[in-house]
This record gives structure tokens, C-alpha cells and sequence, in this order.
């Protein structure tokens, strides 16, 4: 992910009564605090924070503006972060939560820094991790972390009532429905048709575990030898069906996208194995079977389409602040995913 220069004025951030809220909340800080602006994902505000020491943490807020009801709930982003850890899943240790809304407008919550990499793009993994063993290892690090994600006892830890036990991908197809429809973009792509063909294909369900939601190489910092030392952006995670998350990140590791930057997938870059390997490790790791994966994999084309339309309809609406010069590159990503998934089901 990227940064912008630190601001005065960070958007979301009501900056006194913030700063007096972390002064009682952190440990022998030394106030003002100086606000950099994490970009590369488009969901939650994210700031990196440094004191008057230079010492670090990172704070996560809802977007600016109106949101769907169930939407950008940091709290419980927070939450799940509090329990997983321990569980052998690398995340972020939590410092604090805010509720009073009447503090900066939302929510908030800061966890503590953790020194890593980011690797989003090809042109980051040219760049990040030149060296084919951090490049092999990059790849089972993730499959690893995703296996012990899908062991999690959620009773065990305290994640039992996360959500509803059954029913899980009626609601998921719900959701992100209603998300697809608040965007405003109506067929486009064909995006009805995919979305009637997993309504009268859904497996059968089965036991609920932890899933991420969003699990990718870019959700994750990384060291220079690739192995993962946080999975990060939570706000997907919920009990659900652990295909989901291997799906989703195998389109993520193997699928062209066509923003600016993004052109060419992991995969397509020597040393990185491919998409075929990771489900066999997944297996050999998880002791699941993936024979319903063609399935999630369409499901998760067609989640990822709706997702980004969102994305593509906040910055139309200046929720995220200033628009990005390439944004009807993203309408034509979500009409690429649509595709992605329809290339499944035919």
C-alpha cells in the first residue's frame, strides 16, 4: 500500500479530539501526532501515526459519508483481530477501540505497527521479492496462514456468535446483491445473469469457520524472505465456507486486472507458484476437499464485481476524497470480474 504525505487535515480525522483520545489510550506518547494517509485499499480510512518520538501505529476508520447498514464496521474488524490472535494467524496487536462517535464522526480503532511489505502488483513482487526462494515461500506462507485460519475453534476463541451458523452463502448473495444495486450500474457486464446462475447452483453448505473474506498477497505484510507476518482488512470476516477464501485468493494470485498498475497477476512472474500448486498445498495443509472450488470461484468473481462497483461508486459520489485519474478503469475491472466469473459457469 502507499502513503501520501502526512497532513494537518486528514479527512475523516477530527484531529483535537482525536489526539486527546489516544493520548489517554497509548502509553508515553508525545502528542501532536502527524497523520499519513495509507492508500491501495479503498474501503476503511487507514492512517499511519507517528509521535513527536517517531513512534508508530496505525488507525482505521469508516469512510466519509452514507454507508450501508452493515458496511465498514471497524469495531468488529477490531474484535476479530483481538481474538485471532494467538490462534497461529499473524495479525496486528489491537490498542484500542473508539465508539463515541461524537470523537471524529465514527468509529475508530488503532493497532499497533507492523514492519513489513506490501506487495500488490507484479511491478511490487519485481521489486519486493527478487529472489525466488522469498517468491516460493511467499506463496506457502499464505496457504499456511490460510489453513490455520480455517482450523480456528470459533466457539474456542469467542467467535461462535461472529454470525449465523447456516444460511451463509443465501446471505452472502444477498449482500452483495443489495451492494451491486446501490452502485447503480444495472446489468452491466451481465452481472443479473452470473448472479442467477449461483442462486440455483449453491452446494451444499457445510460447518461454519472463520473466513477472511478478502484474503490476498496485497491484505498481508510480508518480510523480505516472504514470509507472512500480518493479515490485515478483516472487515469481510464472518463464518462462512473456507472455499471461499481459497478461491478468492487464487483469482487474486492468477486473474489479470485492468486498472493502471495492475496488469499483470503474481502468477505470471517466475519463482511464484501457481494456482494449481497452492489448491494442492491448501489440501495438503487443510485436509479439505475442493471439489465444489469451480463454484466459489464464480461466486467470487461475482462478489469481487460487486465490491468494486461500490468502490467505483463512492469515489462518483466523493466519499473517498479526491477522485483517482484512471476511475473508468475500475468500471471496466468490475465489467472484467463479471466476465471472470461467467467464463466459470459456461
Amino acid at each position: 500500500m502507499d502513503a501520501t504525505p502526512a497532513t494537518d487535515d486528514p479527512l475523516g480525522i477530527a484531529v483535537e479530539p482525536v489526539e486527546r483520545w489516544l493520548t489517554q489510550q497509548l502509553p508515553n506518547v508525545r502528542p501532536p501526532f502527524r497523520y499519513t494517509r495509507i492508500t491501495g485499499g479503498h474501503s476503511n480510512l487507514t492512517y499511519l501515526l507517528s509521535d513527536l518520538d517517531a513512534r508508530r501505529w496505525v488507525l482505521r476508520r469508516p469512510p466519509v459519508g452514507r454507508l450501508l447498514a452493515t458496511a465498514h464496521d471497524v469495531l468488529r474488524e477490531h474484535d476479530v483481530m483481538l481474538r485471532v490472535a494467538g490462534t497461529g494467524v499473524p495479525v496486528p496487536r489491537m490498542l484500542g477501540a473508539c465508539d463515541d462517535e461524537r470523537v471524529t464522526g465514527a468509529p475508530f480503532y488503532v493497532m499497533e505497527y507492523v514492519d513489513g511489505i506490501v506487495v500488490t502488483t507484479a511491478a511490487d513482487a519485481d521489486a519486493l521479492l527478487p529472489d525466488t526462494d522469498a517468491r516460493i515461500r511467499a506463496g506457502t506462507s499464505l496457504i499456511d496462514a490460510l489453513a490455520a485460519l480455517h482450523h480456528i475453534d470459533v466457539d474456542a476463541v469467542g467467535l461462535g456468535r461472529l454470525a449465523r451458523r447456516s444460511g451463509y452463502l443465501d446471505r452472502q448473495l444477498k449482500r452483495w446483491a443489495d451492494q451491486w444495486e446501490a452502485s447503480r450500474l444495472g446489468n452491466l457486464g451481465g452481472m443479473a445473469g452470473l448472479h442467477s446462475w449461483l442462486t440455483e447452483h449453491q452446494p451444499a453448505e457445510t460447518g461454519p469457520r472463520l473466513v477472511h473474506g478478502d484474503f490476498r498477497l496485497g491484505n498481508t505484510l510480508t518480510d523480505r524472505a516472504g514470509s507472512v507476518q500480518a493479515v490485515l482488512d478483516w472487515e469481510l470476516c464472518t463464518l462462512g465456507e473456507p472455499l471461499l477464501d481459497l478461491a478468492y485468493f487464487l483469482r487474486s494470485w492468477t486473474a489479470p486486472d485492468l486498472r493502471p498498475g495492475f496488469a499483470r497477476p503474481i502468477v505470471t512472474l517466475p519463482g511464484f507458484a501457481s494456482g494449481e500448486e497452492l489448491a494442492a498445498h491448501y489440501v495438503q495443509r487443510s485436509g479439505r476437499s475442493i471439489e465444489e472450488l469451480d463454484y466459489w470461484r464464480a461466486f467470487t468473481a461475482w462478489r469481487s464485481a460487486a465490491i468494486l462497483a461500490g468502490v467505483y461508486r463512492r469515489y462518483l459520489d466523493g466519499q473517498m476524497g479526491e477522485r483517482p485519474d484512471d476511475l473508468e478503469a475500475y468500471r471496466a475491472e468490475v465489467i472484467s470480474r463479471i466476465e471472470q466469473g461467467l467464463s466459470v459457469v459456461r
